[in-house]
């Protein structure tokens, strides 16, 4: 995931009021914004249902797959031409997630993901396939004119901090090697594809921002169920802001996740301990003092994104595909519970992104297509579904809730630093 060079101009851009079409949406916004993923066309009834800020979208697919995001739509990365001009219509900012190197052969075959990135970067027809499709991104982006927000390769980066040990100069990856002129000069290793990446940003889409995905588990310790004590948390928080530094390039904000799963499909679905997987007040204390660490160092803004959107209050939620339990939107937009986001505030975030990670995760939409459900109670889940979301309608009604009772305020420092290298 990763970063740029324009922090300054991002000041304006995720108001909760109606923005005309193309008019230009500078971010972050001087306040707290909320988004979801959102499908293709889908901007207008998302912005109906509630004022959000934001909206995002995987592009994936594999680079040699004869399935990849360029082939959406269309054709030719219309896709992205569309889904921009979508949200800047009904006033969100549109985020990309561009997760296609997992994906790609020949590394798509191998089960183990570290090594199937590593493969990948190293192959000299992949990386330009994989180079070509993200200067197609670009070319489409920056033809609107509009700002939008790029998230690069979303666990590559965790990978490559696990293989070189802090330092993406020590991994090797096919970049000025692949023959493409505009990358001519640059270095054959992950430093050199993150510096390729602003590259082509910089000639083709400057009004894009570069978002840099922190893995909170590259250290080989993973934030996100790991109990460790406040120094364990700085210095993985300094192993994680060192291994940005070894990029040697610049981002314009950073991304980083709590779960990419609910807590409960976690343990139906996965087998996993609910000790470690169910978040109380102490693991969101981590968490944020981790974040905390990351914007302090690197003066970044902060978006957390992919938050799990399952609930443990509506009948809704019986743990059945697309209806599984999770407590962060509570703990986030619970009533009452505005103080856990303003310290998210002052640790750097700007704006929250929730979605699952996982095809059957829980979803703000009736994904499941059974409509409004309302299983037998149990337990704390009583309350009856608001709508046919399959989380019985909370999140949607908490965001409203949200934003009637005002958006958060962004620190200055927050909203109007210029990033350069992470020093």
């Amino acid at each position: 995931m990763a970063r740029f060079v324009v922090v300054a101009c991002l000041l304006a851009l995720l108001s909760p009021v109606a923005t005309p079409a193309h008019a230009r949406l500078p971010w972050p916004a001087t306040t707290l914004q909320i988004g979801m993923e959102d499908d293709e066309g889908g901007a207008a009834a998302l912005r109906a249902s509630a004022p959000f800020g934001l909206r995002y979208h995987y592009l994936a697919g594999g680079v040699n797959t004869g399935g990849g995001w360029t082939t959406w739509a269309t054709g030719s990365g219309s896709f992205v031409t569309g889904f921009v001009e979508d949200s800047v219509a009904a006033g969100m900012v549109p985020v990309f997630s561009y997760y296609m190197l997992r994906q790609s052969r020949p590394g798509a075959s191998r089960s183990d993901e570290r090594q199937a990135i590593v493969e990948n970067l190293a192959d000299r027809a992949t990386m330009r396939a994989w180079f070509e499709g993200l200067r197609l991104f670009f070319e489409r982006a920056g033809a609107t004119g509009q700002a939008a927000v790029l998230q690069v390769e979303p666990d590559l980066w965790g990978y490559v901090q696990q293989t070189g040990g802090d330092d993406a100069a020590g991994v090797p990856a096919k970049v000025a090697a692949t023959g493409l002129p505009e990358l001519a000069g640059l270095p054959d290793t992950a430093a050199g594809v993150a510096r390729a990446v602003k590259r082509l940003r910089d000639r083709l889409a400057p009004k894009v921002r570069l978002a840099y995905p922190v893995s909170i588990w590259g250290t080989g310790k993973d934030i996100a169920i790991s109990n460790e004590d406040d120094a364990s948390v700085d210095a993985l928080a300094g192993r994680s802001v060192r291994f940005l530094r070894s990029l040697r390039t610049s981002w314009d904000v950073l991304f980083t996740e709590v779960a990419d799963r609910d807590s409960a499909y976690a343990v139906k679905r996965d087998g996993r301990d609910p000790a470690d997987v169910w978040w109380d007040d102490a693991d969101f204390r981590r968490y944020t003092r981790y974040i905390g660490r990351l914007h302090r160092a690197t003066r970044l803004p902060i978006v957390v994104w992919q938050i799990p959107l399952g609930n443990t209050l509506y009948r809704a939620i019986d743990d059945t595909p697309h209806h599984y339990a999770d407590n962060r939107v509570q703990w986030l937009l619970g009533g009452g519970h505005r103080a856990h986001l303003r310290r998210w505030v002052r640790a750097g975030v700007v704006a929250l992104l929730f979605g699952s990670g996982q095809d059957e995760g829980t979803c703000a939409c009736d994904a499941a297509r059974d409509g409004v459900t309302n299983p037998p109670p149990s337990g704390t889940r009583t309350r009856p579904s608001l709508s046919a979301d399959d989380d019985g309608g909370y999140f949607r009604a908490r965001v409203r809730a949200y934003y009637r009772a005002g958006a958060i305020p962004l620190p200055a420092a927050t909203r109007g630093r210029a990033p350069g290298y992470v020093r």
